[in-house]
C-alpha cells in the first residue's frame, strides 16, 4: 500500500467531511433536538447513502458508464425540496421542549430515513467520487482493492467526524446553545436547499 497517498487521502477526506453542509447541519440539528441516539441513526442513514453513491461511482469508473446529467439534476432538485422541508421542521421545533414532545413528533426529527434522503439527495456526489477516487486509485496495486479501501476509509472517517459533531453538540453546550445551534443548522439547511434549487433549475434550463 502507498502510505503517503493513503495519508493524503485521509487528510483530504477529513477536511471534506468536516466542512459544514446539509449532512452536518442535519446531524447537528438532530443532536440538539432529539438527542445523540437519533443523531447517530441519522449519521448511519447519511453514510448508507454515501456508500450507495460510492458504489455507483465505482461502477462508472470501472465500466466507464455514461452519466445522465438531466436525471442527476432532477434527482438533486427533489433532494433540495426535501432538505428545505427538514430546514423548516428544524426551525419550527424547540429543542428545549423535546422531552415534552410525543414519540411521533420526536420521530420526525432526523433518523435513519431522513439521513439517507439528505445523503442521497445530491447525486452529483457521484460525479465528485468519479473525479476524486482516480486521484488515489494507486493506493494499492489493484484498482478494485483500492476502491474498496478508499470506501472503507471514507466510512470510518465519516462516522468519526459526525460522532465528534454529535459529542460537541450534546456534551459541551448548554440547552440555550443547543437551541441556537438547532436554529442555525435549520437556517443552514434552508440556505443549502435554496441555493441547490437555484443551481439545478439553472442547469436544467441550460440543458433544455
Amino acid at each position: 500500500m502507498n502510505t503517503a497517498l493513503a495519508i493524503t487521502y485521509i487528510l483530504t477526506v477529513m477536511l471534506l467531511i468536516a466542512t459544514p453542509g446539509p449532512v452536518v447541519a442535519l446531524v447537528v440539528a438532530t443532536a440538539s433536538a432529539a438527542g445523540p441516539r437519533k443523531a447517530f441513526s441519522t449519521a448511519i442513514g447519511t453514510n448508507w447513502a454515501s456508500l450507495m453513491l460510492i458504489a455507483l461511482a465505482s461502477y462508472i469508473i470501472v465500466a466507464s458508464a455514461a452519466v445522465n446529467v438531466v436525471l442527476l439534476n432532477m434527482l438533486s432538485l427533489l433532494g433540495c425540496l426535501f432538505i428545505g422541508y427538514l430546514a423548516l421542521d428544524a426551525l419550527k421545533n424547540n429543542p428545549a421542549s423535546a422531552d415534552a414532545q410525543s414519540p411521533d413528533k420526536q420521530a420526525m426529527q432526523g433518523g435513519l430515513w431522513h439521513g439517507f434522503i439528505v445523503g442521497i439527495s445530491n447525486p452529483k456526489d457521484i460525479i465528485f467520487f468519479i473525479s476524486f477516487f482516480p486521484q488515489f486509485i494507486q493506493i494499492t496495486s489493484s484498482s478494485k482493492h483500492s476502491l474498496i479501501l478508499l470506501s472503507l476509509l471514507w466510512v470510518v472517517i465519516d462516522f468519526a467526524i459526525l460522532g465528534l459533531y454529535i459529542f460537541m453538540t450534546r456534551k459541551l453546550l448548554s440547552k440555550t446553545s443547543s437551541h441556537l445551534i438547532s436554529r442555525g443548522a435549520g437556517v443552514a439547511l434552508l440556505l443549502i436547499a435554496l441555493s441547490g434549487l437555484i443551481y439545478n433549475v439553472r442547469e436544467l434550463f441550460n440543458l433544455s
